[in-house]
């Protein structure tokens, strides 16, 4: 007789915290909240970071604005950390997360992700008037990259006989050695060299050829599907009518690539 109410307990307390625990926020929960939250960055400018103002603003704060326009909802923005991202929506804290993501196998076992969104590339730049489009080009020129990353890598094998490799031992002083005319072509991650670009007016950077590509994407949580799906019919939206091209050009200073899909 005394098993009986303590079954009945254990249950009780096994429904209460189901109750309790929030429910995966699919695409009518959140319309009929009339709330999305969405984690973008906390600090990785020109993507997000705090504004002068006190706002976040940046690539992925304009994105997740759109979203919540279309939406027609209130906008919560959750500023995260890289680490931050997938825990936060696999515990319900966001419904998405615009926070210049990639997506690999490894994160596609924890979420799903939409169609790429916005460019994320490794790649050479440098002035409008220097006639560079490929590796083929840098013969005679020198080409400034921080020593030991990814592009000086990748960049040791594409150079012709005749370039120079500047290294330099981090990206401030790369950075420094292109806006000191040391080097003609500056090496490195588009975010940088759109951060360079906006904050000094006399550099106009140009996109010479991409290294490397690494895309960011959307983060749902799995089994959000009419999400998901309402967020690539988005992102083909804003493709064809221009609006992630003019903020492709507003915040990376360069036009809008063609992104993959999955």
């Amino acid at each position: 007789m005394t098993r009986l109410p303590r079954t009945l307990a254990v249950l009780t307390a096994l429904l209460s915290v189901a109750v309790a625990t929030p429910a995966a926020a699919d695409l009518d929960d959140v319309l009929n909240d009339g709330t999305i939250e969405i984690a973008v960055p906390e600090n990785f400018p020109p993507f997000g970071s705090l504004g002068v103002e006190g706002e976040h603003v940046g690539y992925d704060v304009d994105v997740a604005k759109l979203i919540a326009k279309d939406l027609g909802v209130d906008l919560e923005l959750v500023p995260v950390t890289s680490k931050q991202r997938i825990p936060y929506l696999e515990t319900d804290r966001v419904d998405l997360v615009i926070s210049s993501m990639g997506a690999n196998p490894t994160r596609a076992k924890s979420i799903w992700f939409s169609n790429a969104y916005a460019p994320f590339f490794s790649g050479a730049f440098a002035a409008p008037d220097l006639d560079v489009t490929s590796p083929a080009d840098l013969g005679g020129l020198k080409a400034g990259v921080t020593g030991g990353t990814i592009e000086d890598i990748e960049l040791t094998d594409m150079v012709p006989d005749g370039a120079q490799i500047v290294r330099f031992g981090d990206n401030a002083a790369t950075l420094e050695a292109y806006k000191s005319g040391q080097v003609d072509v500056l090496v490195t991650g588009n975010t940088v060299a759109a951060n360079l670009a906006s904050g000094n007016d006399d550099i106009d950077l140009e996109t010479k050829f991409i290294i490397q590509e690494s895309p960011a994407f959307i983060g749902v949580k799995k089994g959000d599907l009419d999400l998901l799906r309402w967020v690539n019919v988005f992102i083909l939206h804003k493709k064809l009518g221009g609006e992630l091209d003019d903020l492709s050009r507003k915040w990376l200073g360069q036009k809008l690539p063609d992104l993959p899909t999955l």
